[in-house]
């Protein structure tokens, strides 16, 4: 073990860094990077607060400031760093991911230094902006600011900086951490992992004196006990230690002898310090997650002991200077601020910022907003993650346990609910009752709780024994545990379904139960999945021997039972498309239109068991991860693979945002949730199928880093289409025999036909009148009453203009124009595209304007070319109706159009009756498939 110490470069006098520029990219640069991937692109990850790394606690106090001092909280993420606000615990900023994992943090003025890998790194706003790198290609352990330098402790070796100076250790002495006391001049105080210290001058090198274990201890140990902790106490030359074996000394360093001794139960000591506010109390904390608080000035004795503080080992404990405030960190992902109202008062939890200790393996979104997740984990804790903002995520209350535990001196998390299995809910009733219903790990019962009261509901859904009828017999079912739990969508009813096929439906409001489903059918079969439709029509049940039983929603009677050839492990319903997913144990994922109760579609290609699915907002799309770490994207109309990529660890978890922006995505080995943004929303992206064989892994999103900021990079500028998409051009054509009908609504046909009925209701019922104007000064006749002198109306006489008419003149239209420019043979494509852009008053008036025998007959050759090319079926009919009813007297009255009308009859009544056998066709198919079902 060896100890390096090393000068860094003043980087304070620098310019801070600006606001990062967007990159431009040549093109062929572009084409040499690999390309994103086509749908989904890292974004971020949350509920990350802090890991097993000791938090960084930075206080400023600003002259004539009105308030206390700013505080900061800086916790290590894995890969990355996050700078918290201690005030309202609200997150600053977050450091960029790097290569390895960051072992130690320190704080210098604005900057941050990480120890990660060999290499240590200075940032400043979060932007990094010096790296050191160790020589000897070791891992740096520790590192600590001394003044100017930078002392890092590595196996082999280590600098920063320039290096200035190596200190090597002996065999026997494996160094772990490094404090400089308070007061002494190039002077470092060493801890080993073998229970010994020494005092080492780094400028000289020297080693001064060695603290041995034997004198640090009261007893001589019967094996070795690592110093854990070191920290300096408000005293000059009094430091407190801490042990692996639970003991405390509070040492002198200078005249080499313990002051006192104390213990502590509970697992080995993690941290250790000293209230600065003028209060004798020493706070240590444990392995196991527990706070004790000592009284110095009684000689060591026992105040107050906090059990299960954290619900993991505490990292790091801190206090406030000059504040009655301790802040820990934990091993469980929570950081947590403690304030005491006296010196004797036992502390209370000021405000804290926590998520999932455990990997949560089970997500789904709350809501139709796409900003809250839901997430259940390992830990016996159901989440409420905000997607939008950390502070508004929470932990659902599961009642007053902490009083509890202390009460009967047991772990906290002992007392919480079983692991959740199942989860569902319904936000509609939200206001009213319970809307969230789970299942748990070999319970009996299912619980409903509150999303507005942000804890465990009124309900436990119990289930009772009952009997169930075999071969003629009446026998008792034994009673299972709940596997699964479905909320009717107008979430007025709960339906839980259990290992022994019981299914029961509860009232959520008043917790009774309602009715029973019953699928066994003379055999015990464990219920897998349960769901319902949008309309409470309908009850699903998958069973885990591979039937899906449909059953009616009021009756409870069964309508119909699928058999699969594999195992279903569990289902998901679109309730607003009605397509239903089963998860296979043959690793194919099966898709059932609930409507015709039929095998729609079969997705495979999986190369491990397959974990969670999710679909689309629009059903477009389906969404499965499987054991393989892969994520599959399949198009459900084509059942094709669109996308695929590979991630680092498996995905436990599934859910696709309700505003089809972001895929969420739960981890084996992570404790947060991660973020993949849909590109499909911001840019052009192919649908075309994948190959399979071709896999790239893609990293895990950051909580905000380099990652997304370069998969940003890599898009093209958003540009506009060269040509607006022109509303009223007709889709081409399927085929050549169905009839194709324009995209305008039907009210402009129904307009057109009835444009004369609407102008007469329409129109005024008299002319409006001009008011009458009077003189400014009006004559008054003689007389005691005020009298106006009324003038007889003059009627003016006009002269009338003679007006010269242009005889045998005639002005065309666009519309005749583009009429008679048509070939007679072709299907007039150009001129019904001009007649749909015309208003209903617009088209009338153009009709009524083809008044020569020619123009008519034109007219009708359109329309017949028209409906021959089975175009614009509806748009030829209307306007047919209204020539016939403004022409009828010309067309009777001229025997040369005789002949044009006579065909556009027979094609008329050919073409009719064409399309009334479609109609009957389609109809006839449809009640076919539906007796069928």
């Amino acid at each position: 073990m060896q100890a390096m110490a090393a000068t860094y470069p003043n980087t304070e006098s620098a310019q801070p860094p600006r606001k990062k520029i967007r990159k431009h990219v040549s093109t062929s640069e572009q084409k040499s990077k690999p390309a994103p991937q086509r749908l989904f692109v890292p974004f971020r990850a949350l509920g990350l607060v802090t890991n097993h790394v000791p938090f960084v606690l930075q206080t400023r106090s600003f002259k004539g400031a009105s308030e206390g001092p700013r505080i900061h909280i800086l916790t290590c993420l894995g890969k990355s760093w996050a700078l918290w606000e201690g005030g309202k615990m609200t997150l600053l900023f977050v450091g960029p991911e790097i290569e390895h994992p960051i072992s130690c943090l320190v704080m210098d003025g604005d900057a941050v230094w990480a120890a990660s890998g060999s290499h240590a790194i200075k940032y400043n706003r979060g932007k990094e902006i010096l790296r050191i790198t160790s020589p000897f290609d070791t891992f740096l352990s520790f590192i600590t600011i001394f003044g100017p330098q930078l002392l890092a402790l590595d196996e082999d070796g280590g600098h920063t900086g320039e290096l200035q100076c190596t200190i090597q250790f002996d065999a026997t002495f494996t160094a772990t951490s490094i404090l400089h006391p308070a007061t002494y001049l190039n002077k470092v105080v060493v801890t080993s992992s073998q229970g010994s210290m020494q005092l080492w001058n780094i400028h000289s090198k020297a080693l001064i004196h060695t603290f041995p274990a034997t004198k640090l201890l009261s007893t001589n140990p019967t094996s070795t006990q690592a110093i854990t902790a070191l920290t300096q106490s408000p005293a000059i030359d009094v430091v407190g230690i801490g042990f692996t074996s639970g003991e405390i000394s509070v040492y002198d360093i200078r005249a080499d002898e313990r002051l006192m001794r104390m213990f502590m139960d509970g697992g080995g000591v993690r941290a250790l310090g000293f209230r600065s506010d003028g209060e004798p109390i020493l706070a240590s904390a444990s392995s196991a997650g527990h706070i004790a608080l000592w009284d110095l000035n009684a000689g060591g004795r026992l105040l107050h002991m906090v059990r299960a503080a954290h619900d993991g080992a505490i990292t790091a404990l801190e206090w406030i200077p000059g504040q009655p405030v301790l802040v820990t960190s934990g091993e469980d992902n929570s950081v947590k601020q403690w304030l005491f109202d006296s010196p004797t008062a036992p502390p209370r939890l000021l405000k804290f910022r926590s998520g999932h200790h455990s990997p949560p393996h089970l997500i789904r979104y709350y809501g139709e907003d796409g900003k809250q997740l839901l997430t259940a984990s390992r830990d016996r804790s159901l989440r409420c993650t905000s997607v939008v903002r950390d502070s508004r995520s929470f932990e659902l209350s599961q009642g007053s346990l902490a009083k509890k535990a202390t009460t009967l001196s047991i772990p906290l998390t002992s007392l919480k609910f079983p692991t959740i299995t199942s989860l569902s809910y319904s936000p509609a009733r939200a206001k009213d009752w319970d809307d969230i219903l789970t299942a748990h790990t070999d319970e009996t019962i299912a619980r409903s709780w509150t999303m507005l009261g942000k804890k465990v509901g009124k309900h436990k859904l119990v289930f009772a024994s009952d009997t169930v009828k075999a071969k003629g017999k009446e026998k008792e079912r034994p009673l299972g545990s709940v596997k699964c739990v479905c909320v009717t969508a107008c979430g007025n009813f709960g339906i839980a379904g259990s290992s022994t096929g019981s299914i029961l439906m509860w009232n959520l409001q008043s917790g009774m139960k309602r009715k029973t489903f019953d699928v066994v059918g003379g055999r015990i079969r464990s219920i897998t999945g349960l769901a319902s439709d949008a309309l409470n029509r309908t009850v699903i049940a998958s069973t885990l021997d591979g039937t899906v039983n449909f059953f009616d929603f009021h009756t409870t009677e069964l309508e119909r039972t699928i058999t699969v050839p594999s195992p279903i492990t569990s289902l998901v319903l679109h309730r607003d498309n009605g397509l239903l997913a089963l998860i296979c144990d043959d690793m194919i994922v099966r898709i059932i239109d609930i409507e015709t109760k039929r095998v729609v579609r079969e997705l495979g290609g999986f190369r491990g068991r397959i974990l969670d699915i999710t679909f689309s907002p629009d059903s477009r799309w389906l969404i499965a991860s499987s054991l393989d770490s892969s994520i599959r994207t399949f198009d459900v109309p084509t059942g094709r693979l669109i996308d695929v990529f590979k991630t680092p660890s498996v995905a436990t978890s599934l859910a696709f945002s309700p505003t089809n922006d972001f895929l969420a995505t739960s981890h084996v080995d992570s404790v947060g949730v991660f973020l993949w943004a849909n590109r499909a929303q911001y840019d052009d992206v192919s649908f075309h199928s994948v190959n399979d064989d071709a896999i790239e892994e893609t990293t895990l999103p950051s909580m905000q880093g380099t990652v997304e900021d370069e998969a940003l990079d890599d898009l093209s500028p958003l540009t506009a289409p060269k040509e607006a998409q022109d509303l009223f051009i007709t889709p081409p054509q399927l085929d050549g025999e169905l009839i194709t009908l324009t995209l305008l609504p039907r009210s402009r046909w129904q307009t057109l036909l009835n444009l004369e009925v609407i102008q007469h209701r329409n129109k005024p019922k008299e002319p409006p009148k001009a008011p009458e104007q009077a003189p400014f000064f009006l004559p008054t006749l003689p007389g005691v009453d005020a009298r106006f002198v009324v003038e007889e109306d003059k009627k003016e006489t006009k002269s009338l203009k003679t007006t010269k008419r242009v005889g045998n003149a005639q002005v065309q239209s666009q519309f005749y124009k583009t009429l008679t420019d048509e070939q007679p043979e072709s299907d007039y494509e150009t001129f019904f595209n001009q007649a749909k852009a015309l208003s209903p008053a617009a088209l009338d008036l153009e009709i009524r304007s083809l008044v020569t025998l020619e123009s008519l007959r034109i007219f009708i050759n359109a329309l017949r070319q028209r409906l021959v090319s089975h175009k614009d079926f509806e748009a030829v009919q209307a306007l047919q109706n209204v020539f016939l009813r403004i022409h009828a007297e010309v067309l009777i009255a001229n025997e040369e159009l005789q002949g044009e009308m006579e065909k556009m009859l027979q094609i008329q009544q050919r073409e009719s009756e064409r399309v009334l056998e479609l109609i009957a066709s389609s109809l006839g198919t449809l009640s076919f498939v539906q007796d069928r079902s």
